[in-house]
């Protein structure tokens, strides 16, 4: 796309909003707030990565819009209240994008990922020096993401100061004891310990995704996909063959399962 048609476009899209959110516009697109679209966007992205993980890029390509479409909503709600607009979001981005990186558009050097790691560090302390808001590192999360990236997120920043397991294996034996403890707080019949005690679990699971390099919101998901298509998968063989599923055991409806999981 040349330049001229994106500027083009992203002024349409603004117009269309302004319209929408004007006297004569949409009743439900003028009366949200900042507080009310906040979870549209996480449903979106949600819908996004969903898209991105079945390799739909019609459907990747539609959902990246929906998102752009939150970015500018919000954008033109804070500016009606003369908080900030579009352009101020653009270009505090830009900035931060410059100012992250001047190995590519300044004099410092960083050739490899490493080497940008260290160097992207040593910018962000750079950023926290004299913020007495935040004294410690750790304050930085963003507690309004999901659990499980909060989890992952807080164990890379403990990993950077050297709070870590030194290899899988011990992440492993983590792993095992919180089911351990899980188990005996069951048994002795405190489910209030049980449920701080799987949360130990999760949290060691969490690092374990991480040991793998594997993100653990994205593993998730990718099972919840999974799980989706073998319960579709279930429903369908059981409504060709004249049965209802409330009406089988579960030995019969795992012989589906079974054959569910054969397919890939």
């Amino acid at each position: 796309m040349k330049r001229k048609d994106l500027a083009e476009e992203i002024q349409k899209l603004v117009s269309i909003m302004e319209r929408l959110r004007g006297p004569e516009g949409c009743p439900w697109d003028r009366e949200q707030t900042l507080d009310t679209l906040q979870e549209y966007l996480i449903e979106e992205s949600y819908e996004t990565v969903e898209a991105a993980q079945k390799k739909d890029l019609d459907l990747l390509k539609e959902e990246l819009g929906d998102v752009l479409l939150q970015v500018v909503f919000q954008a033109q709600v804070a500016r009606e209240r003369d908080y900030f607009d579009l352009v101020d979001v653009i270009k505090g981005i830009s900035d931060k994008l410059l100012r992250r990186h001047p190995h590519v558009f300044s004099d410092k050097k960083a050739d490899t990922p490493v080497e940008v790691s260290i160097l992207w560090k040593e910018i962000k302390e750079k950023e926290r020096e004299g913020d007495i808001i935040n004294p410690s590192i750790v304050d930085d999360l963003a507690t309004n993401q999901p659990a499980l990236m909060q989890a992952f997120e807080i164990q890379k920043i403990a990993s950077s100061v050297g709070l870590d397991w030194d290899n899988i294996r011990n992440v492993f034996e983590k792993v095992k004891e919180e089911i351990v403890e899980i188990e005996e707080a069951l048994y002795s019949g405190n489910k209030d310990l049980a449920s701080l005690e799987l949360g130990d679990l999760l949290f060691s699971a969490v690092n374990l995704a991480r040991f793998l390099g594997t993100n653990p919101e994205i593993a998730l998901l990718n099972s919840i996909l999974k799980f989706k298509d073998r319960f579709k998968y279930v429903e369908e063989s059981v409504r060709c063959e004249g049965k209802v599923m409330e009406e089988l055991s579960l030995e019969e409806l795992d012989y589906y399962w079974e054959e569910a999981k054969k397919r890939k």
